[in-house]
């Protein structure tokens, strides 16, 4: 049992020396794990940086591949490509002088995400994985309102569930009501929470203060990030920077968002620790995309679960 004073999710990084910090979903979501990564980073640690990809990672050179569905990204892979996350964040971390790689893992079903991240655990030793996921659809358990776009997310916790020998495997989110443009229910997303309180598998929130080293590196991040990929900048971390910034309701920073309200709060700029196994554990389909190799198979059998599963009620926030 920990402290007040202690944080529950630094306290069990504490005695990790190698840690992967890895974007759950897709994208930019590795972004939203960058404040984290880099105060561990200050703090001394060993971080390694990975990210499920949304990239072009088919064309990349044969010498770009540590393994199997394992992409060694530097900042000057693939210049060609105008969109590529990866590499612009690791142009971003050789401009402040951080380690500039950033290992990317193709959109695959579980089995292959599996095998791809023991390869990278063993790779670095690692000794201890922090699943990031820039929104909250990852905490939903499959018999809610709307799901958003779990696959690639669950897809994540399943390899690394059944990924033994790590002493702490772990899952951050933040950008919390962002989903909610993807059908998300956040009451029911704090119902969850609460859930996993009762497990003891929830390890409390905190915020990303501007203020701090990390938030302003974040926020810089970003909006490198935004300069450098114009076409398809990142909503998610777009409104994740807006809440640090202290911004608030409709915030507009990409054409992208236009026919939309956005509703930019702080609780936007909190990360939700748990851990993973306990995550895991509440997931009513993980068992169904166990032995996928495919991710159109991941959203086929998300698909039938939730053919017959009866949905809990989505339910509003009182006011």
């Amino acid at each position: 049992m920990t402290s007040l004073h202690t944080n529950p999710l630094f306290a069990r990084l504490a005695g990790a020396e190698r840690i992967l910090v890895a974007g759950a979903g897709g994208g930019f979501d590795i972004y939203s794990g960058l404040p984290l990564a880099l105060s561990l980073l200050h703090q001394g640690k060993e971080v390694h940086l990975a990210n499920l990809s949304f990239s072009a990672l088919a064309g990349l050179p044969p010498d770009s591949w540590a393994a199997d569905d394992l992409a060694v990204v530097t900042p000057d892979s693939a210049a060609h490509q105008s969109y590529f996350p990866e590499r612009t964040l690791a142009q971003w971390l050789r401009r402040h002088g951080y380690p500039a790689t950033v290992y990317a893992f193709p959109r695959t079903g579980v089995r292959p995400l599996r095998a791809a991240y023991q390869a990278l655990v063993e790779l670095h030793d690692v000794d201890a994985v922090v699943l990031v996921d820039g929104g909250t659809d990852i905490l939903l358990r499959g018999d809610e309102a709307g799901l958003g776009t779990p696959e690639e997310d669950l897809t994540s916790v399943a390899a690394l569930a059944a990924l033994d020998g790590i002493p702490n495997r772990l899952v951050v989110s933040v950008g919390f009501g962002v989903d909610a443009y993807h059908g998300v229910n956040h009451v029911q997303v704090l119902e969850n929470i609460a859930a996993l309180e009762r497990d003891g598998a929830y390890l409390g929130a905190f915020s990303i203060p501007r203020a701090t080293r990390e938030g302003a590196l974040y926020l810089d991040a970003v909006a490198h990030a935004q300069h450098h990929t114009p076409e398809h900048p990142s909503i998610v971390n777009g409104s994740i920077a807006a809440a640090v910034r202290g911004s608030f309701g409709d915030v507009r920073f990409t054409d992208r968002t236009r026919g939309s309200e956005l509703f930019v709060n702080p609780l936007m700029s909190l990360y939700f620790a748990f851990d993973l196994p306990g995550l895991a554990a509440r997931c009513l389909y993980l068992d169904r995309i166990e032995d996928t190799h495919l991710m159109r198979q991941v959203h086929s059998r998300i698909a039938e679960f939730r053919e017959s599963t009866v949905s809990r009620p989505p339910r509003r926030f009182p006011h």
